[in-house]
């Protein structure tokens, strides 16, 4: 099964640090060879601009991300 991640790439997230969150992502699958377990995905604003950054992993919101947090999701 592949999961999905999703980090919304609007510009209220982007501005709040999903750009780095990308790139932390990005370099965690790719330490732990990951890359084929797990797709990556932008998505467009959804209005939900006072909880971002935002991330979904497989369907299930998480708001004002850092890169500490995405760690814990990702273990």
């Amino acid at each position: 099964m592949t999961n999905e991640i999703k980090v919304c790439m609007g510009s209220a997230c982007f501005a709040k640090g999903n750009l780095e969150n990308l790139e932390f992502i990005k370099e965690y699958i790719g330490e732990n060879n990951l890359d084929s377990e797990i797709s990556i995905m932008g998505s467009l604003c959804e209005n939900k601009c006072e909880k971002g950054p935002r991330i979904i992993v497989n369907g299930v919101e998480y708001t004002n991300v850092t890169k500490e947090k995405i760690a814990e999701i990702l273990k």
